[in-house]
């Protein structure tokens, strides 16, 4: 056992002396380390004499000024004792620490005989719990406390069973109020009776208004069509509250946005066409987005609206019966079939290769 010597030396030639036979204390080297420090000497000096590299001259400076505060702070005389003999390496972990602090968790390091390991990972909850402004009842400041606090929640998440059994075993150990305890004596019958595990929630959704509910209507066919064809599926009646069709007529069927005008069709069809058949059936010109080609085009008509207006285009029959859409300035004599309410094309996409060819054109 390391003898305390009853003084050190005040020159720097003593003090290398004191370190490089290792006489008194850890604590006395810790204070040579420093003095020779302040009077010059250099950490790689210290070691070139001394032996001591120079973080373990780092490591025993910090903890011999950790020792000196808990004399400071009246600790107990065992626990005194004990870190003047061993133990600089958990002083050193200390220094993070207020005095108060200090000096409980030295005891409490002595009180359950800890190492350097099991000391970090009890500093490191007592600085979690710190900055906890109000405990929960019953809980106190104490370092086991705080560890008891760290180990609630972390088995708040999903843990494996062993780790589980091994952070509740540490608890036990280390509780120190009764609150904290029981708290961990409650884990531990959680883990004997598991509780049922609840049911989730199911995943509930809510239209938030009536453009989120697509319309879905029958397609009565592809241009050119025959009026007997665009007469001949029935009117499909919706479903409240969420549009629900049952299938009569129609073999296929199209969903549309929810848009106002989709909902506003009372007897909504669709038909299949392109900017081609589509001119030619409405004898007026017809663009087309795409290059070199016809763009799709699905054309709601609403059979219920028959009443002329000079701003729309209408179903009519043509002399041989076939379906054709026109714009009449003033109201016709012939039989209005339905009005055009929508014609809707595809999203746009970037054609890469005509873009290049349109560059290319242009030098």
């Amino acid at each position: 056992m390391p003898i305390p010597l009853p003084t050190l030396p005040t020159d720097s030639e003593g003090l290398l002396k004191l370190l490089r036979h290792k006489e008194g204390t850890w604590v006395q080297w810790g204070q040579a380390c420093q003095m020779l420090q302040k009077m010059g000497e250099n950490s790689l000096a210290i070691f070139e004499n001394t032996g001591f590299e120079p973080i373990q001259q780092n490591q025993i400076v910090v903890a011999s000024q950790v020792y000196a505060s808990l004399k400071a702070g009246a600790a107990a005389d065992i626990v005194l004792a004990h870190f003047e003999q061993k133990g600089s390496d958990i002083l050193n972990e200390l220094r993070v620490l207020s005095q108060s602090e200090r000096v409980t968790m030295a005891t409490f390091a002595l009180e359950k005989n800890l190492d350097v390991l099991e000391a970090k990972d009890v500093i490191r909850a007592i600085k979690e719990a710190s900055s906890v402004a109000n405990l929960p009842e019953g809980f106190t400041r104490h370092p086991g406390d705080a560890v008891v606090l760290q180990i609630l929640k972390a088995t708040e998440g999903k843990i494996d069973p062993q780790e589980r059994t091994r952070l509740i075993a540490r608890g036990l150990r280390f509780a120190h109020s009764e609150k904290a305890r029981t708290s961990i004596e409650r884990l531990l019958m959680d883990m004997a009776n598991p509780v049922q595990k609840k049911a989730p929630n199911l995943p509930n959704f809510r239209y938030d208004d009536e453009d989120s509910i697509p319309r879905i209507l029958p397609v009565v066919g592809k241009l050119p069509l025959s009026v007997e064809q665009f007469q001949s599926v029935a009117k499909v009646e919706q479903q409240s509250p969420f549009g629900i069709v049952t299938a009569a007529d129609a073999d296929a069927w199209a969903a549309l946005p929810g848009w106002f005008i989709v909902h506003q069709a009372g007897d909504g069809v669709v038909i299949v066409c392109n900017s081609d058949t589509l001119q030619s059936a409405i004898n007026r010109e017809v663009t087309s987005s795409v290059r070199d080609r016809a763009e799709d085009i699905l054309m709601l008509v609403d059979r219920a609206q028959r009443d002329w207006d000079e701003n729309s285009y209408f179903a009519i029959a043509d002399s041989n019966n076939n379906l054709r859409f026109a714009w009449f300035e003033t109201e016709p004599d012939m039989k209005i079939l339905g009005k055009v309410t929508l014609t809707l094309r595809p999203k746009r996409f970037f054609d890469e290769e005509a873009s290049k060819d349109r560059w290319q054109f242009e030098e």
